[in-house]
């Protein structure tokens, strides 16, 4: 089947073919006439699947057929929200490739940049706008966004929004919006994964949703070759660069759990020869971008990333994926093999585990349903005297200090330099997505420090404070 006879306009199918696609994948071939037909949708497909393109397509596809609605000033015709920023410009990248040739305009809007340029792009009339929900939200604070008569509204990674925390700022979003329903607003739920979370999500979003589902929840991408080396926790880091070397390894993504593990990584590497750059949510988005696409050109041979700052990081025919830690969020495990083996490409992931994750390879090997190979690299094997430690050890409490003319009181806590920056369980993953997650989705404002000590004269406190 191709796409044209999916019932595409000529556009379309030009500026598919243009990027050397010729069949559709097996998402695409079920989402996209579903959606020209203007159903609803709850989608779920693996990462690298192709449903990005499964949206994006009929999405331009209905607002090029569709006349716009007259009178009044020109609106927002089409949302796509999103959980980070790279997948934001992924995903309008994808807008703006796909509808080059329609007389339709699309725009992109994430934190960690000015917001001033987006206003004055907004200003001049955008159709289809792709957002993360806090920069958005800001500029619904500013009365620069109407969406008062949007036409089709789309989750992107939703499974992701739920576990850092969105919850509350897509139902404020929600509640901006025209009614949904046949006839009404049309609403697109795609995710890697269907959890239940995401099916109460979509019960009171959707509107009789037409399922689709390509393969069963939670499971590797086929054409991935997975493989665990055993190795000690102190010795990771040498293994990790002999593999490179013996290998001959030029484009390597390789994850780690903390924010201050991936910095650490990035340095050992590149004492070690081997160009790195690290990726994460304390990054300022300009370093990022410049990380990303000094990757992407081959000018930096690792990417060390946390699994935040790499959702939605699209590299074409990325060879291989290194778990230097694995994370203990089982699910997360197959959002990161799924960066390689895309498209149908052959991909490899490899992941480096000691003797403190044993739990953690379990509970993946049990969510994908399959036992993944173990080898031991010669001069690498685990010293079995070495007992395991636990991977997140308890913060000692600090000690009471003295406040000047007054009671003892404790300083506010902060993050350690290691802090994970996935939680352990859903439940506290959302609870503390607020400070991890916008560090991430920014929501393009620099929040001011606590003040730590009390001042010299009393003073009111200040809202927020």
């Amino acid at each position: 089947m191709s796409f044209s006879q999916l019932g595409l306009t000529a556009e379309l199918v030009r500026a598919v073919s243009e990027e050397g696609y010729r069949e559709p994948t097996p998402v695409q071939r079920q989402a996209i006439p579903v959606i020209l037909e203007g159903n609803d949708v709850l989608a779920g497909a693996q990462t690298g699947t192709g449903k990005t393109a499964g949206f994006t397509l009929p999405l331009l596809h209905r607002l090029q057929q569709q006349p716009r609605p007259s009178g009044g000033k020109a609106s927002l015709r089409a949302l796509i929200l999103t959980p980070t920023r790279e997948l934001a410009a992924q995903v309008g990248e994808s807008v703006s490739t796909y509808g080059k040739y329609l007389p339709l305009r699309s725009a992109v809007i994430f934190g960690g940049v000015s917001i001033n340029p987006q206003i004055a792009q907004l200003r001049r009339g955008v159709d289809i706008l792709t957002a993360t929900p806090g920069r958005l939200l800001d500029h619904i604070g500013q009365k620069t966004i109407d969406l008062s008569r949007l036409e089709i509204l789309v989750l992107d990674e939703a499974d992701r929004m739920l576990d850092m925390g969105f919850i509350r700022d897509i139902r404020k979003i929600l509640a901006l919006l025209p009614p949904n329903g046949r006839g009404g607003r049309q609403n697109l739920l795609f995710s890697a994964t269907f959890s239940d979370e995401i099916r109460a999500l979509a019960n009171g979003l959707l509107h009789d949703p037409v399922p689709i589902e390509v393969a069963r929840r939670n499971t590797a991408v086929e054409t991935v070759a997975q493989r665990v080396h055993p190795v000690d926790r102190v010795r990771k880091a040498q293994l990790l660069a002999y593999l490179i070397g013996s290998r001959n390894w030029h484009q390597v993504l390789v994850f780690t759990r903390t924010k201050h593990g991936a910095n650490r990584l990035a340095a050992q590497l590149e004492k070690d020869g081997i160009s790195a750059a690290a990726i994460h949510g304390n990054k300022s988005q300009g370093a990022r971008t410049r990380a990303l696409a000094d990757f992407k050109r081959g000018a930096v041979r690792v990417l060390v990333a946390t699994d935040i700052a790499a959702r939605g990081l699209d590299i074409d025919q990325l060879p291989h994926v290194v778990n230097f830690e694995l994370p203990n969020i089982a699910e997360d495990y197959v959002h990161r093999i799924g960066r390689t083996g895309r498209a149908g490409n052959a991909g490899e992931a490899i992941s480096l585990v000691c003797i403190d994750e044993h739990a953690f390879l379990r509970g993946i090997e049990k969510l994908i349903q399959q036992e993944i190979p173990k080898e031991v690299i010669e001069g690498f094997a685990p010293d079995p005297s070495i007992r395991a430690e636990p991977v997140f050890k308890p913060r000692a409490a600090r000690p009471a200090r003295a406040k000047r003319g007054g009671d003892a009181a404790s300083r506010p806590g902060g993050h350690t330099s290691g802090q994970q920056e996935t939680r352990g369980s859903k439940h506290s993953r959302r609870k503390s997505a607020g400070a991890t997650g916008n560090s991430t989705q920014t929501t393009g404002q620099h929040k001011r420090p606590q003040q730590a000590r009390a001042s010299r004269r009393p003073k009111a406190a200040r809202p927020g404070s």
